[in-house]
C-alpha cells in the first residue's frame, strides 16, 4: 500500500495517467514521493509551482532506429533509447543498457533515479539513461561493432561534454565504449574525450572507473555497519550478479577482511563456503566471458552450482544485490532476516521491491538504497570528465581516495537528513529527500524550467 502524502497523490497519479504501462518508472517515481510528505510541508511552493511535477518529467526522450548488418550479411533492426531526464545540476549523465528488456519505462526509471543520484554526488552533473534492446550475447566483435557504430550514428548528434555524456551500464563495457567513442570521433572529427565515461586507459579513461560502482557500494555498506559499531570484518556476503559491479564489490569486501560465499548470474547461482575464488570468476566472466556455471568444474570441488532456488537463502551477515532491477522481493527479504542479515547495500538500480524494502526497514536492517549505496560509478565518471577537461590522469589511489571521500560524503549527508527529518537511520529517506532538495533548489534558481 502506498504511503504517499495525500497533497502529492494527485501528482503520482498524473504520472500513472501519462505514463501508462511503465511499471519500473512508477515504482521509482512512487519511492521517492513516499519521502517528500515532510519536505511540502516545510517547502509548500514545490507543490504551488509544479516543481514536483516537472521533475517527474523528462526534458526529453529519443527513440530512433538502429539497423545493423550481421555476420551472415542479414539485417537487423533494434531500437535505441535516450532519456535527457533533468539538466538542472550539469549536462545530463548516464550509462547506455544493452539488454532485450530495456524499453522507454526502463530507461525513464533509471533516468530519474540518476538524476537523484548524481545530485548526491555533490559533483555538477544532470540526469539521463539510454540503450537498446540489442542483445549481445552470442554476437562476434565485428556484429557488436556494427551495431554500435549505427547506434551512434544517430545518438551522436544529442551527445556533448556539455551537454550528455553516456557511459555503460549492463551490456555496455570498455569494448562496447571503444567503438562508440571511435564512431563519434569519426562523425564529429573532433577528439572530444569528455563526452562518454568508461573509456580505456590508453585513450583518455580513468583509473578506477572500472572497480568504483562495487567499491563504492561497499564503503558505503562500511560507513552503515560502523554507525552500529560493526565491520565487515569476519561478515559472511552474499553479492548477487558476476558483472563488473559484483565483481569489484567482491573484491573489495574481501579487503576489509569479509568473506563472499555465493555470487550469480541469469542462469543461477553458486555457492563456495571456503570464499569465492575471485580470479577465477573474472578468468570465467570477464575473459572468457562464459557461463558461471563452469565455475566448479573450473574450482576443483568444493563449490556448487543451482539453477533452482533463490540465491538469498544463502546464510549471510551481508547482502549486497547487484545484477538488476526488482531481483529481491519480499519472500527473499524474509529469507535473508530469517537466517540474520544485518546489512543490505543495492549495487544495481533498485534490486529490491518495495516489499522487501519495507521489511528490511521494519526488522532495523541496515539498508543502503541504490542512488546512494551506488553511486560511486557514476561519481568516478565524473572525474574522468574532470581528467579529460584538463587533460590530466591520475593515479589508481589518488582516484579511489577521491572515491572513498564521495562515498563517506554520501553517507553523511543521507543519515543527518534522515536525522534531521526525525527518521534515524531510514537511509531512503535521506537519500531522496538530499538528492530531490538538490535538484529543485537549482530548478528554482533558473525559473519555469
Amino acid at each position: 500500500m502506498s504511503r504517499i502524502d495525500e497533497k502529492l497523490v494527485p501528482i503520482f497519479e498524473e504520472v500513472l495517467r501519462r505514463n501508462a504501462g511503465e511499471t519500473e518508472f512508477h515504482q521509482a517515481v512512487e519511492e521517492v514521493l513516499e519521502s517528500l510528505g515532510a519536505v511540502v510541508a516545510k517547502h509548500p511552493e514545490y507543490i504551488d509551482n509544479a516543481l514536483i511535477e516537472r521533475i517527474c518529467e523528462p526534458e526529453r526522450q529519443i527513440i530512433f532506429r538502429v539497423p545493423w548488418v550481421d555476420d551472415k550479411g542479414q539485417i537487423q533492426i533494434n531500437r535505441g533509447f535516450r532519456v535527457q531526464f533533468n539538466s538542472a545540476l550539469g549536462p545530463y549523465k548516464g550509462g547506455l543498457r544493452f539488454h532485450p528488456s530495456v524499453n522507454v519505462g526502463i530507461i525513464k526509471f533509471l533516468g530519474f533515479e540518476q538524476t537523484f543520484k548524481n545530485a548526491l554526488t555533490g559533483l555538477p552533473i544532470g540526469g539521463g539513461k539510454g540503450g537498446s534492446d540489442f542483445n549481445p550475447r552470442g554476437r562476434s566483435d565485428g556484429e557488436i561493432m556494427r551495431f554500435c557504430q549505427s547506434l551512434m550514428t544517430e545518438l551522436y548528434r544529442h551527445l556533448g561534454e556539455y551537454t550528455d555524456v553516456p557511459a555503460g551500464d549492463i551490456g555496455v563495457g570498455a569494448r562496447e565504449i571503444g567503438y562508440l567513442f571511435g564512431q563519434y570521433k569519426r562523425l564529429t572529427n573532433r577528439y572530444e574525450a569528455g563526452v562518454l565515461t568508461g573509456k580505456g586507459l590508453i585513450y583518455g579513461g580513468s583509473r578506477a572507473r572500472t572497480e568504483a560502482t562495487g567499491y563504492g557500494t561497499v564503503y558505503f555498506i562500511d560507513q552503515m555497519m560502523k554507525t552500529k559499531g560493526e565491520s565487515l570484518e569476519g561478515k559472511r556476503v552474499v553479492v548477487s550478479g558476476s558483472g563488473n559491479v559484483a565483481i569489484y564489490a567482491i573484491e573489495k569486501v574481501n579487503a576489509f577482511g569479509g568473506k563472499v560465499v555465493a555470487c550469480s548470474d541469469s542462469s543461477g547461482f553458486i555457492v563456495d563456503e571456503a570464499g569465492i575464488d575471485l580470479e577465477l570468476l573474472k578468468e570465467i566472466k570477464l575473459s572468457r566471458r562464459e557461463r558461471i556455471s563452469d565455475y566448479p568444474c573450473l574450482k576443483g570441488g568444493g563449490a556448487c552450482f543451482s539453477e533452482q532456488g533463490s540465491m538469498w537463502e544463502v546464510p549471510c551477515d551481508v547482502a549486497v544485490p547487484s545484477a538488476t532491477q526488482n531481483e529481491l522481493n519480499g519472500s527473499d527479504a524474509a529469507a535473508l532476516i530469517r537466517n540474520g542479515v544485518v546489512a543490505v547495500g543495492e549495487g544495481a538500480n533498485m534490486p529490491c521491491t518495495p516489499e522487501a524494502v519495507r521489511l528490511f526497514q521494519a526488522a532495523g536492517i541496515l539498508f543502503g538504497p541504490a542512488k546512494a549505496a551506488n553511486a560511486g560509478g557514476v561519481a568516478t565518471s565524473a572525474l574522468e570528465m574532470q581528467q579529460n577537461a584538463s587533460r590530466d590522469s591520475w593515479t589508481f589511489e589518488e582516484t579511489e581516495a577521491r572515491l572513498e571521500m564521495i562515498m563517506r560524503r554520501i553517507h553523511d549527508s543521507c543519515a543527518e537528513t534522515a536525522e534531521s527529518y526525525g527518521a534515524p537511520g531510514n537511509y531512503v529517506l535521506g537519500a531522496n529527500i538530499t538528492g530531490f532538495v538538490r535538484v529543485a533548489e537549482a530548478m528554482q534558481a533558473m525559473g519555469v524550467i
